[in-house]
């Protein structure tokens, strides 16, 4: 049973020092409008973080989750970045098998966003390609939740200038599919639009500025989710902090970020970039503004 006297409310910007299962056993129930994060992939980030063996990482984050689901709102999200890794010549499951975990756990699956990553690095192996994409798992307590698809619509490009000037009949009207799939199209539509929605593939460089972590998010991946499922205000979580990408990125942007991270150092410079100072609670270490 949760203890209420220790029960972390949040209504500012902070960073907890400590491991992420421990902080949220102490944070409210329905309290979170989004966490959006990337934990340490499996056995990746050794050196960082000790690493997660493939076959146990399920059983690993599936109490993390738990708490997740709990202190997150009903009209919430979870977007989770993560990717496989190879394992004996072939992609390992344990991302797959994180998703059905995660579904008998209670989350909703709602979609997958794919981030591109325009700048990966170059490489050679004898059976594969480089690694150009991520995936951005989105998850949902129930079917209905915040969502604010115009704050991330992207302009229409050139190509519209010439294919909506001369519009035929067919243009003017809904074009039925002729191999039966359903769709159609009507291109009249996008006559006098200057912007339209993207596509769930994110085209985004990865970070190459921040040498401070092994790992870090570029500010524009959880800045776009941000404003895709936030209102200035909401509360954005991220578990796994880091260096603080995601929080000051949330704190940028009008909302309230709350960070966990288990290294003393990546606190510190998170606390740095935020001008955050170090106090204590009854029994943890938080950077917040003292002022």
């Amino acid at each position: 049973m949760l203890d209420k006297t220790k029960m972390i409310t949040v209504d500012e910007t902070m960073i907890f020092n400590g491991d992420c299962l421990d902080v949220l056993k102490d944070m409210e129930s329905n309290s979170v409008d989004l966490i959006v994060t990337s934990p340490p992939y499996a056995d990746q980030r050794k050196n960082t973080y000790g690493g997660v063996k493939p076959n146990e990482y399920v059983n690993w984050f599936l109490p993390i989750s738990k708490e997740l689901l709990r202190v997150l709102k009903p009209t919430g999200s979870f977007v989770l970045n993560i990717k496989e890794k190879v394992v004996n010549g072939e992609r390992h499951t344990y991302v797959l098998e994180l998703i059905i975990a995660l579904r008998g756990q209670g989350w909703l699956w709602t979609e997958e966003y794919i981030w591109h990553k325009k700048n990966s690095f170059p490489g050679k192996w004898p059976n594969r390609f480089r690694d150009s994409w991520e995936r951005c798992l989105h998850f949902n307590k129930n079917k209905k939740f915040a969502m604010y698809q115009d704050e991330v619509r992207v302009p229409m490009g050139d190509w519209s200038n010439s294919r909506l000037k001369n519009l035929s009949d067919v243009d003017r009207t809904r074009d039925e599919s002729k191999v039966g799939s359903g769709f159609g199209k009507k291109i009249k539509n996008w006559e006098g639009r200057k912007l339209a929605y993207p596509s769930n593939v994110i085209h985004m460089a990865t970070e190459c500025s921040n040498r401070s972590h092994s790992a870090a998010f570029p500010e524009a991946l959880p800045s776009w989710f941000i404003k895709l499922f936030t209102k200035q205000g909401d509360v954005v979580l991220d578990p796994f902090s880091g260096s603080g990408t995601s929080i000051k990125v949330a704190s940028d942007l009008g909302r309230v970020g709350v960070g966990i991270e288990l290294l003393d150092e990546h606190c510190e410079i998170s606390a740095n970039r935020l001008g955050l100072t170090k106090s204590k609670t009854i029994d943890k270490v938080v950077y917040k503004d003292n002022n």
